[in-house]
Parts: C-alpha cells; sequence; structure tokens
C-alpha cells in the first residue's frame, strides 16, 4: 500500500513531531535558542507541499527541555515564529505549533505517545477527523500517538531494517512530500 491509497486531500490534516523530522535533534540535549537550531534540507519545500495538499499542518512537540529549566517557553516561541517565516519564504506554514513542558516522569498524558496535544488541536480545530489524519514522526512515540487516535503513521529514518508498527517508512521528509505529490497529479 502506498500514500496515493489514502486518497489525501483538503479534508486532511498532517502532524508533525519537530526534533528528528524539522530540525536537527541534539543528541542529549534541546534546541534552546535559534543558534542551536538547524532546519534539515528540504524541509522548508516539503512544508510548502503539504500547505497544499492538507487543510493543516501542526507539530506535536514533547519540550521537557522546559520542565527542566533550560528554556522557557517565549524562547519556545521565538523558534516556532522564526521556523515558520522560513517556511513562509518558501510557501508554506505550520497552522499551529503544540509542546508539552513536561518531564517525562510526570506521566502527563500531553506528552507522546499520549494523546493530549492532539485533543488540543481539535478543541482548536473542531474539523479535525483523527482518520483522515498523517502522523510523521522519527519515534515509535510519535508512532503510537498518531496509532492511539487512529491516524496513519510514518516512521522516518535512515535504517532500513527498523522494526516500527508505522504505516509507512520514508527516509525523510522531502521523500514524503515527492510521494504525497505524484498521489495528486
Amino acid at each position: 500500500m502506498s500514500l496515493k491509497d489514502l486518497h489525501i486531500n483538503k479534508e486532511w490534516t498532517l502532524f508533525l513531531d519537530r526534533d528528528g523530522v524539522i530540525n536537527d535533534r541534539l543528541i542529549n540535549d534541546y534546541v534552546k535558542q535559534l543558534n542551536e537550531l538547524r532546519i534539515i534540507d528540504g524541509v522548508p519545500q516539503a512544508i510548502s507541499t503539504f500547505s497544499r495538499i492538507f487543510n493543516r499542518v501542526l507539530v506535536v512537540t514533547n519540550q521537557q527541555g522546559i520542565g527542566k529549566g533550560l528554556m522557557t517557553a517565549d524562547d519556545l516561541e521565538i523558534i516556532h515564529g522564526y521556523m515558520n517565516n522560513i517556511f513562509n519564504d518558501h510557501g508554506g506554514k505550520i497552522d499551529q505549533f503544540y509542546f508539552a513542558p513536561q518531564l517525562a516522569s510526570e506521566g502527563s498524558d500531553y506528552r507522546k505517545p499520549g494523546s493530549g496535544m492532539a485533543i488540543a488541536a481539535k478543541a482548536d480545530f473542531p474539523d479535525i477527523d483523527f482518520s483522515k489524519s498523517l502522523m510523521i514522526g522519527d519515534s515509535e512515540s510519535d508512532i503510537e500517538f498518531g496509532m492511539n487516535l487512529g491516524m496513519k503513521t510514518v516512521m522516518l529514518t535512515t535504517v532500513s531494517n527498523i522494526s516500527t508498527k508505522a504505516d509507512y517508512i520514508f527516509n525523510n521528509l522531502q521523500a514524503v512530500a515527492r510521494e504525497l505529490e505524484k498521489s495528486i497529479e
């Protein structure tokens, strides 16, 4: 089964993880300020493609660096605003960024794989239909988040023999965008 079999159109919502999907993940650290942010090559173009195909493009990201006191929600807002400026320059946009500042040890349902951020998105955008939603992430907690809500899921990985519950596996966002673009031609 390929992505084109989903018949994605403007009724669909795209949920994206952030670190490792949109920007480089910092190992054992957090992107706390702009000078630590590196957007992955091709992502602005992919976001532009997604903005044309999906009704909404949303980011759902665990950000326990806030809970650890390493950064503030204002720091995060600056980073997300900067990202959206870059995406806008390429004809795309993130409609909303949702973040979970809680520590993993708190067991909050707001943190992925919990569904709190998706429930908040549905409260903001009542027309979201989780059965017509796609979740793209680079960890099993992202995939579980999507599965728990009945979404289709995409795992991004450069490892071809990864064991995942995801519906689809791609190397990067650009590959997903190219596949989706083919499906609407």
